[in-house]
């Protein structure tokens, strides 16, 4: 567990007998270009299907936070932030939607997926 991941807390599925999908949208994230020191923005989609916990919302705005000052690539940032909740919440399946806004005329989306494997 990383010092980031720490901000993370959960809470026990209330329904893990059932597939079902929670999405949630953080309109307000910013990390940082590491290679020209502008700040970055994005809408982050997280959608999962939960296993046996799911993210408490206000910890998870925090951790979204922790990237604020910190110089990172769209593609690193994206990727970790979906390691790092699989990491903690174990889910039966993970979608993470990063959609940076445009800057120099061009704008990126950024999709990472993870699906549990199914054991025999």
């Amino acid at each position: 567990m990383n010092e980031k991941t720490k901000l993370l807390e959960t809470f026990p599925n209330p329904n893990p007998e059932r597939d079902y999908t929670i999405i949630h949208t953080a309109p307000e994230f910013t990390s940082v270009c590491p290679k020209t020191g502008h700040p970055d923005f994005a809408t982050i989609i997280l959608e999962y299907i939960p296993e046996e916990l799911c993210v408490e919302l206000k910890s998870y705005k925090y951790y979204l936070q922790s990237f604020r000052n910190d110089g990172i690539y769209f593609e690193a940032v994206t990727n970790k932030i979906l390691d790092d909740l699989v990491g903690v919440l174990k889910p039966r399946y993970m979608k993470l939607t990063a959609e940076f806004n445009t800057r120099g005329g061009i704008s990126s989306i950024i999709d990472v997926e993870y699906e549990k494997e199914i054991e025999l």
